[in-house]
């Protein structure tokens, strides 16, 4: 009944009688593929050149050949492997499994590669699948020997084999009989005889088939997909179903008419036959409509494959004309060159050699590096040197300025005497020192080595641009120079060549004027006449072109880095060289003029004569000034009171405070001389004569005056502007002073002195420009009823009425004048932060618009700190106060800035009121103004503040006279008793400063 015959064969004599092997697939639970142990360097050879051979393969082309091995690309991992094609799929010859592929993915394998497969198929023996078995014992069958064999190692013995090459063997895994294992667990059972084993085999296969069909569902051949074996292909069966007429077509994917289902051997239930024939038929059809669907979308890719190939086609016609219009036309091009060759030929010649000599006429290629060969010889050759005095003369100086300073520290007189003989011996050293230096000098051209420096410095810049700072540069010269060795070797080459070249064509010209000489008698030959005429031409050209080449071509990169290397050392140089110059010009300037001042100090020393005799004349006239107030006092108050005596009484008085003044100005000149003299030359001067004060002049930064005392002056109370401490003015010279008290004790003294100084240098950089109140005398006092407490006065000007406070009360300024007044203030500012000032008490009242035109910063309270002078100041209604310093940080610049923008704002939106946000700040964006001055406003009442010097630069400040004056009428105030907004009661204390210039007094 089976087409399949089995045939017994001794195994002693065909197979061997045991084997090692390892399980790689199982198909059912009666049968599965092994590979034998001793086979695992063969899968791996195998390996490797599938691997180096596939993918350069070509692919099968039609219909494949069922005998023979092909290589194949598996899906689930993208490796090859050697397969068989069958019916409709591919079996792995060396694994067992099988799986669909496309034509794509099976390739054609060298003769070497077709060997027997690695992997056998074995059956158990004596064991058949029950034919009442249904699809999911079927699985559970196959399962089950999957765990006993699958990629373990097993022992087999052959008992026989099948015509298809299945071997029947008996298996062991661990002295357990496999084959017994499998049917104690019913999914096989036991043969009764080889035909009826055969039998069951085919009715069993011919089951699961027609289940197959009727579930919809390949049956999988392996369904613990998690356990797979390491270097194999795995896969699952896809049914395809292929029409019998269309067998022999060839597509994307490996087509074959599904095999008849074996009729005979097959015994099936017959009450389910019919219906399992209806569903086949239902399959069938279906996938014979699918099939068809897939036929028409592979037509209409067909079709539309054919238009873009007409189309490719159509282009490429398209393309083949161009090519063929160019083709002429460079053809037309070449004949019409030909024709022209040699006029074109020379003509470019000519053109050569006429930029060939422009470029050779201007020098301009011969030079690589020239300017810097010459500059290198000029900062190494010419270089200055550090005069040997200089050495000897710095370091005499030095001792010179020690002993100075250990007689400056000196405090007692005897121990000073042994000190300034000493001085003495160094200065001698020193006039020695400077003089030879003077001499050695006096013979160094340093002017011209200075000007050949600077203007050889300007010419490289030119050429070269901004030079940057190199370090290790020992070797950059010797290498510059011997790349300009080799760059010179090659130009000259190139030109020796250029030369040679058009003399022989020279030559050549010559010989060929002779040959049209139709008067020459001479018989010429032609030959060596005309000669290669050709390599001349091409020669010279050559020639020609490759030295333009040389002289036209830009460095490299190489090239660049040694010409910058070699040009940033020839300005280190240049710059330590000018800078050395510096150095010894100063030296010499400062030594020539101490040799000039040393001859005067040199063998004596100064004295207090002068200021003696000063101090001495104004001790009488004080006296005599003293008497005279006193005469005018009593003549007052006397019975025979005369007006013309009076007014004689009062010129004198008048005449003896002027001369009182005058030499009190004399008394300031000496005391400047004597601090000359102390900084410079003999700072033992305080120590030699303690009673001339000369210290405490000098701490006072030549404010402090013993000589003038209130008393001695014209003063008027000013009890209106301040009710807490002494406040009186003065008119000296035509000028009114106010002068200001305060209270101050030993401690306090000295600090307030040390502010005053500070507060005066600053002011004495810039004077009049400097935006800041002058500050003119310090004198001390006692109190008039309070002896024990010292009073230091300090004078400044007095400004009536032009305080910004006074001034927005009465006739407030205009834009223009504003900023003006402000920018003043902003200068004064800067020169406060410049020299680490801080104000701390700006407001209304302490800034003066004098002439509504110049700003000036009045003066604060120097008796305190900063931190005690930051009080709650306001304008109007808008404080001045930060928020930082609302939290209770120390004042700084950043609060000048903000105190000066709210001053700002408030000039400029005089009497609005303000919105004021969370953080104390006003709110600028709502108040109606000019947009600059608006922006300005908005740098300065913020976090990040601008600072005074960058406020001068605003456009505002810059612009301010590009402002139109506003048409604000304004009449000129009537005198009037001060504002009680002007007067110092209604500040605090510690906000007390020069407002008292800000009144109005009645003139």
């Amino acid at each position: 009944v089976s087409s399949v015959r089995i045939t017994n064969l001794c195994l002693s004599s065909c197979f061997p009688q045991v084997e090692d092997v390892v399980g790689s697939h199982v198909e059912d639970a009666v049968t599965f593929w092994a590979q034998n142990v001793s086979r695992c360097n063969d899968l791996l050879k195998l390996s490797c050149a599938l691997a180096d051979v596939c993918p350069r393969a070509n692919a099968i082309f039609g219909k494949p050949d069922f005998n023979k091995i092909y290589g194949g690309c598996f899906s689930e991992d993208g490796c090859w492997y050697r397969c068989t094609v069958q019916q409709c799929q591919v079996l792995y010859i060396d694994y067992g499994n099988s799986e669909v592929l496309n034509r794509s993915e099976i390739v054609e394998i060298p003769a070497h590669l077709q060997c027997p497969s690695v992997a056998k198929k074995y059956r158990l023996w004596g064991l058949q699948i029950p034919t009442d078995h249904n699809l999911n014992m079927f699985d559970q069958g196959k399962k089950f020997l999957g765990r006993l064999v699958f990629e373990k190692e097993i022992k087999i013995r052959h008992k026989a084999k099948h015509e298809d090459g299945t071997i029947i063997v008996q298996a062991e895994y661990e002295k357990t009989d496999i084959g017994e294992e499998v049917a104690k667990t019913g999914f096989a059972e036991k043969c009764k005889s080889p035909v009826s084993t055969r039998n069951g085999e085919e009715k069993k296969t011919d089951l699961m088939q027609n289940q197959s069909w009727n579930l919809k569902v390949p049956v999988p051949l392996w369904a613990n997909k998690h356990e797979r074996s390491l270097s194999r292909p795995r896969g699952r069966f896809e049914q395809v179903a292929a029409n019998a007429k269309n067998e022999n077509f060839t597509g994307n994917r490996v087509f074959a008419t599904k095999e008849k289902m074996l009729s005979s051997g097959s015994v099936s239930d017959s009450s389910l036959e019919k219906p399992r024939k209806d569903q086949m038929l239902v399959e069938e059809n279906e996938k014979l409509k699918a099939e068809k669907e897939d036929l028409i979308r592979e037509n209409e890719n067909l079709v539309q494959m054919q238009k873009e190939l007409e189309l490719q086609v159509e282009q490429l016609k398209c393309e083949l004309q161009e090519e063929k219009k160019a083709s002429r036309e460079t053809a037309e091009h070449f004949e019409e060159t030909l024709s022209k060759y040699i006029r074109t030929k020379m003509r470019s010649l000519v053109a050569n050699v006429k930029v060939l000599k422009e470029i050779r006429h201007t020098n301009r290629n011969a030079r690589f590096g020239e300017d810097l060969s010459q500059a290198i010889e000029v900062v190494t050759e010419g270089c200055l040197t550090v005069p040997c005095s200089l050495e000897k003369l710095q370091k005499t100086w030095v001792e010179y300025d020690l002993a100075q300073e250990m007689i400056q520290l000196c405090k007692n007189v005897d121990e000073s005497d042994e000190m300034i003989m000493k001085r003495n011996e160094v200065q001698a050293n020193l006039y020695s020192a400077v003089e030879e230096l003077i001499l050695e000098v006096d013979r160094l051209p340093l002017s011209e080595r200075s000007r050949t420096l600077q203007e050889l410095s300007a010419s490289l810049e030119v050429a070269y641009g901004q030079a940057h700072e190199v370090e290790g540069a020992e070797q950059v010269f010797e290498q510059f120079f011997k790349w300009q060795r080799a760059k010179m070797e090659e130009f000259i080459r190139v030109r020796n060549d250029t030369n040679a070249a058009l003399q022989t064509l020279t030559n050549w010209f010559s010989g060929i004027v002779k040959c049209f000489d139709l008067m020459a008698e001479e018989s010429l030959n032609v030959e060596e006449m005309i000669g290669n005429v050709d390599e001349v031409l091409k020669k010279a050209e050559l020639d020609i072109c490759k030295e333009l080449e040389t002289d036209l071509a830009e460095h490299d990169e190489a090239d660049k880095k040694i010409i910058t290397s070699a040009y940033n050392e020839v300005i280190h140089k240049i710059r330590q060289e000018q800078h050395l110059i510096t150095v010894i010009q100063n030296k010499y300037l400062n030594s020539v003029e101490f040799k000039k001042e040393a001859v005067e100090w040199l063998n004596k020393r100064p004295n207090i004569d002068n200021l003696i005799s000063i101090k001495k004349t104004l001790k009488n006239l004080k006296a005599q000034l003293r008497w005279k107030l006193v005469e005018k006092s009593n003549f007052e108050e006397s019975d025979d009171y005369s007006e013309f005596e009076m007014t004689s009484i009062k010129n004198k008085i008048a005449e003896l405070r002027n001369s009182v003044l005058q030499e009190i100005y004399k008394e300031q000149e000496e005391y400047e001389k004597l601090t000359y003299l102390v900084q410079k030359w003999f700072p033992e001067l305080p120590l030699l004569y303690p009673e001339a004060g000369i210290l405490k002049y000098m701490n006072s930064g030549g404010l402090l005056t013993l000589s003038l005392e209130r008393d001695l002056l014209d003063v008027e109370p000013m009890k209106e502007l301040s009710t807490k401490r002494p406040l009186v003015c003065a008119e000296i010279q035509d000028q009114k002073v106010l002068l200001k008290g305060y209270s101050v004790d030993t401690n306090s003294e000295t600090k307030a002195i040390e502010r005053v100084a500070k507060y005066h240098r600053a002011w004495g950089q810039q004077k009049e420009n400097s935006g800041l109140l002058q500050l003119m005398f310090l004198l001390f006092c006692k109190a008039r009823f309070k002896l024990s407490d010292p009073l230091v006065y300090l004078m400044v000007p007095y400004y009536p009425g032009a305080s910004l406070e006074a001034l927005q009360s009465d006739a407030p300024l205009t834009l223009k004048e504003a900023l003006k007044v402000m920018k003043g203030v902003a200068q004064g500012l800067s020169t406060l932060h410049g020299a680490n000032i801080i104000h701390g008490s700006l407001h209304g009242n302490n800034v003066f618009a004098v002439n509504r035109q110049q700003g000036i910063v009045g003066d604060f309270d120097f008796t305190k700190s900063e931190e005690q002078r930051a009080a709650t100041l306001v304008a109007g209604t808008l404080s001045l106060v930060s928020p930082e310093l609302k939290r209770g940080q120390p004042p700084s610049a950043a609060s000048d800035m903000f105190a000066f923008g709210g001053l700002l704002l408030w000039l400029c939106a005089q009497n609005k009121e303000f919105v004021i946000k969370e953080d104390g700040t006003p709110e600028v964006d709502v108040v109606d103004m000019d947009d600059r001055v608006k922006s300005l406003l908005l740098s300065l009442l913020c976090c990040n503040r601008l600072t005074a010097e960058q406020v001068l630069q605003d456009d505002c400040f810059l612009s301010v006279d590009d402002i139109p004056a506003s048409p604000q009428p304004r009449e000129e105030p009537e005198p009037h008793e001060e504002h009680d907004s002007e007067k110092v009661d209604k500040h605090e204390e510690d906000a007390f400063n020069s407002e008292e210039n800000g009144v109005n007094l009645t003139e």
